[in-house]
């Protein structure tokens, strides 16, 4: 069985199927000649897989991020955040890290963060005298912020396959984001000192326009409180706390900013659906595909042979990061948590790791995964936005890369960066 599922699984990826077919074609061939199972169980493992709520999250979360980036809320973010860091050397595209940290938690998702402040963003920064490639590098890089400050699109599926408290993966998600924000920062920093980006409209700091600013964005900035505050206030779950984000989002964007124009609605609960349609595709393959390697034993087996390499800790872990950063070059941010979660996780906990922790390990891996070529989507959304090859952007990512990979090893290595949050916090 696992050789009709991985050579097929090759043969289909090298002919380049979308990854859900890749996974379905592989289970159904597998099963169809080495296995007695009848299909009509996988069929129903497809089905039962996306009839969860908790993945009810997922087209809401969608729909918020396309009403913050209509409604007139990323643009606000935006000036809020250059207001604060725009006096600095590489002022702009730091602001742009900060904004995307704050638009992190209203989105939950990395492409539609990088459209919704890459948008305004890139352009402004190629004109501010940024290179271009480098202005759509920070914002491929930073977009994947998205998915790891709470809420998370990728933090709900880890939730819904390892059985982990989504809520504690919200609230361990904030100090690993800030983290990788501080040294995308850092980075964007040293490279406008270097090459003298961002001379032609350094602004003055002015604690009256932070403050003006401030007040703009006023109702941008309250939609995270709104949303983590009912989450861990207990006054409704975090797929509740999606529909909030949209009727907050539409709210504001339509009767308080009075940018929202009506007849974009449809087309973005179009383009939603899309979204959505192709993510449950993907979880319904890949929990076929994962079910039928649980069958076949298959993670039992490629856990006994990381068991057997070494015991030590590190060295698993490590071991775990380099496997995730490949499978994220490679494979869907989805697909790769519903495979590699139920092989991954027993042994992590196994070795004391908490299921938390290691829940942000995955997420912040499979992010890096979201700019990195040849499958990172964040990468083909900033390309397109920039007008740009993705050869000249691939050079201009490698120092924010490496920054992101520190921060994952410290992530990786000090708990107390994900779990401070919820220990303090006494969610478990």
């Amino acid at each position: 069985m696992a050789t009709y599922i991985f050579v097929t699984f090759a043969i289909t990826a090298i002919l380049g199927f979308p990854i859900w077919a890749v996974l379905a074609i592989s289970s159904f061939t597998a099963l169809t000649f080495a296995s007695s199972t009848p299909i009509v169980v996988v069929v129903q493992r497809l089905f039962t897989a996306t009839d969860s709520f908790p993945l009810l999250a997922v087209p809401l979360f969608m729909v918020a991020g396309n009403l913050m980036e209509t409604g007139g809320i990323s643009r606000r973010l935006i000036k809020f955040c250059n207001a604060i860091l725009g006096s600095l050397p590489g002022g702009l595209a730091m602001a742009a890290v900060l904004t995307c940290m704050f638009f992190a938690a209203i989105s939950g998702s990395g492409p539609a963060t990088v459209a919704a402040i890459g948008g305004i963003m890139i352009p402004e920064m190629e004109r501010a005298g940024y290179d271009k490639a480098f202005s759509a590098a920070v914002m491929a890089v930073a977009g994947a912020i998205g998915v790891i400050i709470p809420p998370s699109i990728p933090m709900v599926n880890f939730g819904v396959v390892g059985s982990v408290s989504i809520s504690t993966l919200f609230a361990a998600g904030f100090g690993p984001g800030i983290l990788v924000g501080l040294f995308l920062m850092l980075v964007c920093f040293v490279t406008a000192k270097k090459y003298g980006y961002g001379l032609k409209n350094v602004q003055k700091f002015s604690i009256k326009n932070v403050i003006k600013e401030f007040f703009h964005a006023f109702w941008a900035l309250l939609m995270p409180v709104v949303i983590l505050g009912g989450i861990y206030g207990g006054i409704f779950t975090p797929t509740e706390a999606a529909a909030v984000s949209v009727i907050y989002g539409f709210v504001v964007g339509l009767l308080i900013y009075r940018e929202l124009p009506i007849k974009k609605i449809p087309s973005m609960f179009m383009s939603a659906g899309k979204s959505t349609a192709m993510v449950m595709m993907i979880v319904a393959a890949a929990s076929g595909f994962g079910w039928i390697l649980t069958s076949a034993r298959i993670p039992d087996a490629i856990a006994a042979g990381i068991l057997s390499l070494t015991s030590s800790k590190i060295a698993i872990l490590l071991l775990i990061n380099i496997l995730l950063l490949i499978v994220g070059c490679l494979m869907e941010t989805t697909a790769a948590i519903i495979i590699l979660t139920p092989i991954f996780l027993p042994i992590t906990t196994a070795l004391g790791v908490n299921p938390v922790h290691f829940g942000v390990i995955m997420v912040v891996n499979l992010a890096i995964g979201m700019s990195t070529p040849p499958l990172g989507v964040n990468l083909f959304v900033a390309c397109g936005i920039a007008k740009i090859s993705l050869e000249k952007i691939t050079k201009a990512i490698v120092w924010l890369l490496v920054a992101n990979i520190i921060a994952l090893l410290l992530i990786t290595y000090i708990p107390a960066i994900s779990m401070a949050i919820p220990n303090a916090m006494g969610i478990k």
